[in-house]
């Protein structure tokens, strides 16, 4: 009887570039990945539940900044957009990119058991499944392997993975072939398809002992920049008391040659993966019996800087005897990083919210890469108004509060026409007018 060779019938595609690939969420990781790969595959399939988003690919219509929609017209001819999953059984490799967020603090895996569930029908022998969402150890044995293992012989017939995506939003999403891919495999013939089809595109690949390794990897990440964060962050607080300046400091302790890695203080953490990330691993490490005290820390210590920056604001509105409910601020950038549009976990989101709870309602922001003139957010009854950034705007404020050091804005200006200002991100020199955030 014969019995076919799926690993050599797949890496024979591989190597002639015959592969069908489908794409499971077309967000930050996504998409990027889809125009990665579009470069050398020779079929893309993407899916996406949001069918809003889908009409607009369709369109070569870019819903991320950052993606320019020539770049979708490009791909146009061997991609195919859907929100339902029947095409799925053409696929050789199919790529998990879903959201894994928090809710309750707990991890939220919905997204990925709902891909899972939906394609389940669909699977046929001879596919490979690689998860790039990030979760905790052993998500994908207990996720993957264990609702695949009834109907296929995993490592025989079908093909399991995990492998941690890399974007920085913002800076790689049109160069990921550049940033290093670690994969792994339930076992060594996954985890060679697997290492195969990524050599395809990316420059350097890099073999993971095991799927529960790589998990890992991407959360420690994550982990140690939160905690480095968290650690400055503190550390600034410390600074202000002492009356000195943390970038003074860090610019001092930063020509050591060796033993430090130099780390900014912010207005806390946003984004999917710092303030995310590490709330994973606490999770499971509880689930096992350990308590990873130093991770719960940073957390606090980043949610904190918040609170920190709420109270300088209320300290500085009562030294100039100005009434809460009249006093005027205005936020200098909403995205959780400069330079984009991207306002997922945001920090002016979260102070806007407290000063509120104050009762400082007229809260103005100032962000070129929010293209309207109002944000409307489910944090907010009411809609916040987003100026432009002139002289005549600057003088209006009582206090002007920089969040996002956006390369945009005109730093001459915000600080020659500023009444006064809390500098999160250490762009202008500590003065009478000035102070750190």
């Amino acid at each position: 009887m014969y019995v076919k060779n799926f690993e050599k019938n797949l890496l024979e595609k591989i190597k002639k570039r015959k592969l069908s690939v489908g794409i499971i969420g077309l967000g930050y990781v996504g998409l990027p990945l889809t125009i990665l790969l579009s470069k050398y595959i020779y079929k893309l399939y993407g899916f996406d539940n949001d069918k809003n988003k889908i009409k607009k690919l369709k369109k070569n219509i870019s819903y991320l900044d950052r993606i320019d929609k020539r770049l979708l017209k490009r791909i146009s001819k061997k991609t195919v957009y859907n929100h339902d999953y029947s095409n799925i059984k053409n696929c050789d490799v199919i790529i998990f990119c879903v959201p894994t967020p928090l809710k309750n603090n707990k991890p939220d895996l919905s997204y990925l058991k709902d891909s899972i569930k939906v394609i389940f029908d669909n699977l046929k022998k001879g596919q490979v499944l690689i998860i790039e969402s990030t979760s905790y150890p052993r998500t994908t044995r207990e996720e993957l392997v264990d609702k695949l293992k009834n109907d296929f012989k995993i490592g025989e017939d079908i093909f399991v993975g995990f492998s941690p995506e890399r974007i920085d939003p913002g800076n790689n999403e049109n160069s990921l072939e550049k940033i290093p891919k670690i994969v792994s495999g339930y076992s060594n013939k996954c985890r060679n398809i697997i290492y195969q089809f990524y050599k395809i595109a990316f420059k350097k690949v890099i073999k993971a002992s095991s799927l529960e390794a790589a998990e890992f990897s991407k959360l420690l990440e994550n982990i140690y920049r939160s905690v480095n964060i968290g650690f400055i962050n503190e550390m600034k607080i410390v600074a202000n008391k002492f009356g000195l300046d943390i970038f003074d400091i860090l610019n001092l302790a930063e020509t050591k040659p060796y033993g430090f890695v130099r780390f900014n203080p912010g207005p806390g953490i946003g984004g999917h993966c710092i303030p995310i990330d590490p709330e994973f691993l606490y999770w499971k490490a509880k689930k096992i019996g350990i308590n990873a005290e130093f991770i719960k820390l940073s957390a606090k210590t980043n949610i904190k800087i918040i609170s920190y920056i709420r109270n300088l604001v209320l300290k500085n509105l009562n030294k100039k005897k100005i009434n809460y409910s009249k006093s005027k601020i205005l936020i200098l950038g909403i995205s959780y990083k400069k330079n984009i549009d991207d306002l997922r976990e945001s920090s002016s989101l979260k102070l806007i919210k407290l000063l509120n709870k104050n009762g400082i309602k007229s809260i103005s922001i100032c962000d070129p890469y929010i293209k309207t003139n109002y944000i409307k957010t489910r944090e907010f009854n009411s809609k916040i108004k987003n100026i432009k950034l002139t002289s005549s705007n600057l003088s209006k404020f009582d206090i002007v509060i920089l969040m996002t050091d956006h390369d945009i804005f005109n730093y001459k200006i915000i600080k020659n026409n500023s009444k006064f200002i809390i500098d999160c991100r250490g762009k202008f020199k500590v003065s009478d007018k000035i102070i750190r955030g």
